[in-house]
């Protein structure tokens, strides 16, 4: 740390009581006081550094000993430190004083009117020497910049911004540096064009500091100053993040909240009311582009905001941000506990839906230029846009499948949340099916037209051969989509016979100039199409066998014969028969491939 020394004399300043009293042999013929100290002094060696004391005592009569500054900068220790450099004492100039020394010469007047190498001028050199080349000692002169010192330092001798505009430079010129892999070493300090910095690998060194020592204020007015310097979007919000984390007690950082126990020191005490205020703040001052704030981080500041009740302004602003790039968020982080002490369900499932409503809002934004999904493609090539709303809707999916079972979440909410979700976005349905069935199973009261409207969001003909096979015989499930399940399961098992048979007769054509290959190909390609096809045959049979159960079911359930016509209308099987035509046909087309 940079230090300063200045005068050669000895201690001559002894403390009594309140009262400071020089011991030089001569008695004193001014006493000064400051705030609740008073001391007894020489007018000589004042009046001869200070305008101010000469014009004070000039102003007065010649008898006149007794003089107040209550308003000095610093205070009684400020002032004892002027009247030792009146005094040639010893003393000290650090980081840590000079700002409280050049904010009382200013006061004071001590230009080098009143005497060479005057306070004014060594304090302005010192700073400008070294506290502000330096970074860790400009750390300790911001940070020394007391409420009581803002006015003078910062409306008059601007030493705030000089400061906060020394530790920029310092902060910008690292991120320069980790650009463009420039050999650095931490935690060493390097110079450049005179300036001292700290290096490190990382070039996010600043982080802690500013985060540590800076009040918001200060430290808003830094990062706001590093950010019209050009540095990258994402180190703004990293540091942020950081000054988040190490500030905010319901984000884990050590300090506490009053009413705790103070186990650590000089911990900083928040309230209520100053972390919200706090938090308020943070995300004001978080940067506007999209996607370079940690997803995780900003689910953290919206569940934190909800604790502290926030205004709506800003969760609205944290939803906002999060739907943006709610791609890149994980299952964990969006179940957000619902904090109204009215609240119905376990978890906030109103916010994750206006976050997904932000999500596809920016989504269709993106898309509106483009006409189908192959233009889409083209125009985009592998990280087209249907990737994120496809990760988006596999997260949709399983946080279904997490709240579904809370018996107080009302189908209504359900079924908007996942309707959301565009159908045609979904390679596969077996997500959203493993949510309704968990919803089904967790409130067993559902009618059957509820039912049925919840299966609506999942498409049949879109479920994995394990989904099917699962869905077929749960028992939860309407009958209709159980139909429709068995009925779609029937085409695919009909369409997979049909390729096969295509590509037998395509093979059968390939080598005609060598008949011998081309009947040996021939051979194998039957052998093999006889096997699939027995195998085809013998699961169309266990589909009759399954639909004639069912059928056998549904006449027990339903009236022998209104119900029965009306059952057959709509599915298309006749009453009569035995066996569904469905199932007839795809049996009659395999019995003329297989003879």
């Amino acid at each position: 740390m940079a230090c300063l020394k200045l005068g050669s004399k000895s201690e001559v300043f002894h403390l009594s009581g309140h009262s400071w009293v020089c011991s030089t042999g001569l008695k004193p013929d001014v006493m000064i006081q400051v705030q609740d100290q008073s001391f007894h002094l020489h007018k000589f060696p004042l009046l001869s550094r200070s305008g101010y004391l000469e014009t004070l005592f000039s102003k007065a009569s010649e008898t006149a000993s007794h003089a107040q500054l209550h308003d000095i900068p610093g205070g009684p220790d400020t002032f004892l430190l002027v009247a030792n450099f009146c005094y040639g004492v010893r003393i000290d100039v650090t980081a840590e004083n000079v700002v409280r020394l050049r904010c009382a010469a200013e006061y004071l007047q001590m230009s080098e009117n009143y005497g060479n190498a005057n306070l004014i001028y060594l304090t302005e050199s010192f700073l400008n020497d070294d506290v502000f080349t330096n970074w860790e000692d400009t750390i300790r002169a911001l940070e020394s910049c007391e409420k009581k010192l803002l006015p003078i330092a910062e409306e008059e001798l601007h030493i705030v911004s000089r400061c906060i505009s020394s530790l920029a430079i310092k902060a910008s010129y690292a991120e320069d540096t980790s650009l463009f892999n420039w050999p650095v070493s931490a935690p060493e300090v390097t110079i450049w064009n005179g300036i001292q910095t700290k290096s490190t690998s990382g070039g996010n060194w600043w982080f802690n500091d500013v985060s540590s020592f800076l009040d918001f204020p200060l430290y808003k007015r830094f990062i706001q100053t590093v950010a019209s310097r050009g540095v990258k979007a994402d180190v703004i919000a990293a540091s942020v993040t950081h000054y988040a984390k190490r500030n905010l007690p319901l984000l884990g950082c050590s300090r506490h909240v009053v009413g705790s126990s103070p186990d650590y020191g000089d911990d900083i005490y928040y309230s209520h009311d100053d972390q919200r205020s706090l938090l308020e703040e943070i995300v004001e001052l978080l940067p506007s582009e999209n996607r370079v704030t940690s997803t995780r981080f900003l689910l953290r500041l919206l569940r934190t905001s909800m604790v502290l009740q926030a205004s709506a302004v800003t969760q609205e602003s944290l939803e906002r941000k999060i739907g943006v790039q709610l791609d890149e968020a994980a299952l964990e982080d969006l179940l957000i506990p619902n904090m109204g002490y009215s609240a119905e369900t376990l978890y906030d499932i109103d916010s994750v839906k206006r976050i997904l409503d932000h999500f596809m809002l920016a989504f269709d934004s993106s898309s509106r230029c483009c006409n189908n999904v192959e233009e889409k493609q083209q125009l985009v090539g592998d990280s087209h846009p249907l990737k994120p709303v496809t990760k988006v809707a596999s997260l949709i999916d399983g946080y279904l499948a997490e709240v579904g079972s809370d018996e107080n979440l009302k189908v209504s909410k359900f079924q908007a949340l996942g309707a959301v979700i565009p159908e045609d976005v979904r390679l596969m349905d077996d997500g959203i099916y493993r949510a309704i069935d968990i919803y089904i199973k967790a409130h067993p009261w559902l009618t059957e037209y509820e039912r049925e409207q919840l299966c609506l969001l999942m498409n049949c003909q879109k479920l994995s051969l394990e989904a099917c096979t699962h869905a077929a015989q749960n028992e939860r499930l309407p009958v209709r989509v159980i139909v429709q399940v068995l009925f779609f399961e029937q085409m695919r098992l009909r369409t997979s016979i049909a390729e096969l048979v295509l590509d037998t007769d395509s093979n059968n054509n390939e080598d005609t100039n060598s008949m011998n290959q081309a009947l040996e190909g021939r051979n194998k390609i039957k052998g093999n199409a006889k096997m699939g096809m027995k195998e085809m045959k013998e699961r169309v049979y266990e589909l009759e066998k399954e639909c004639m159960s069912m059928k056998q079911d549904l006449d027990k359930l339903v009236k022998p014969k209104e119900e029965r016509n009306f059952f057959s209308k709509i599915f298309g099987l006749k009453c009569k028969t035995k066996t569904s035509p469905c199932v007839e046909v795809v049996a009659k087309e395999e019995r003329k491939t297989l003879y």
